[in-house]
């Protein structure tokens, strides 16, 4: 479509994770296993949390909130991802891309937040036990999940925002298997380069701040541990770690991505491919094999 001087780009071309087509078929059988193992993983937790009413509690209602986010934003790249793989045109449209993008940040940006409100939720536990019921009741629990969908959408609007008046006339070529900010913003035929301080500022350095800010609640809650007794705090200490593993698995590869120029590294589909894909199939895992409600939720259920 002509557009001034230019011609305006209605598609971008995804180079993928590789060429080789022995390497792709193998590829598409590792991430069918993957996303499938997140799916089932996650729905799982969804219909064990819903019918066990002894799991009807705070902590159970944000996991299961977490696992509905975790079968979403694994559905927003890995099944094009998988389509990739076997077929000979690794195209996207533009309205396509943006889509994609806003769904992947508006996720992306609700499961930070949904990993701070079980933080604040574990908090509470710890240091106000007596109270816990009575300040995590349903309207706050409620209100928080709220809270944390509309953070994920105020972030996601801002990148949008951003992008979308930006002209891109080609190359159309984008270094990975999604549509993400950084490769996107460097095909823009116009200078970024306070779009991308923008951008840094908005996802990166929010990301390094929130996580530095977690790693602190989660100090101050394992110092607040030690005044419990043995098995209390014995449990509770695995719950905090499990939860410090899950923000580092997610939080990492983010800063990593966003909190630096938008150049290309090395490493950057493998980084890609561990926050975008990987990460929620761990999820299910991490938080339901040590907690011992969960196991005895899921012999109930198959028996």
């Amino acid at each position: 479509m002509e557009a001034g001087n230019f011609t305006k780009v209605t598609e971008f071309v995804f180079l993928g994770l590789s060429e080789t087509r022995e390497l792709q078929d193998f590829l598409f059988l590792v991430f069918l296993i993957v996303y499938i193992t997140t799916i089932l993983g996650n729905l799982l937790i969804m219909v064990i949390v819903t019918s066990d009413n002894r799991l009807h509690t705070p902590m159970y209602f944000l996991l299961r909130n977490l696992a509905v986010v975790d079968v979403c934003f694994s559905s927003v790249t890995t099944p094009k991802m998988l389509i990739d793989f076997i077929s000979e045109s690794k195209t996207i449209s533009y309205q396509g891309c943006m889509t994609q993008i806003f769904f992947f940040h508006f996720l992306g940006g609700a499961t930070v937040f949904f990993l701070s409100v079980m933080a604040f939720d574990r908090y509470i536990a710890i240091s106000r036990p007596l109270h816990y019921i009575t300040i995590m009741n349903p309207q706050m629990c409620f209100g928080l999940v709220v809270a944390a969908w509309a953070g994920g959408f105020a972030h996601s609007i801002v990148q949008l925002a951003l992008l979308l008046p930006l002209p891109f006339c080609g190359p159309s070529i984008l270094d990975n298997f999604y549509c993400d900010v950084p490769q996107v913003l460097r095909l823009a035929c116009t200078d970024t380069s306070f779009l991308e301080l923008l951008m840094i500022t908005n996802s990166g350095m929010l990301d390094l701040i929130w996580f530095l800010i977690l790693l602190a609640s989660y100090t101050v809650i394992l110092v607040m541990l030690r005044s419990h007794s043995g098995e209390a705090r014995r449990k509770a200490s695995l719950t905090c770690t499990t939860h410090i593993i899950v923000v580092s698995l997610i939080f990492v590869p983010c800063i990593y991505t966003y909190a630096r120029p938008f150049t290309t590294f090395p490493r950057g589909k493998v980084i890609s491919i561990s926050y975008s894909v990987m990460t929620h199939m761990l999820n299910p895992i991490i938080y339901t094999l040590q907690k011992q409600e969960m196991k005895s939720a899921v012999r109930m259920l198959w028996t």
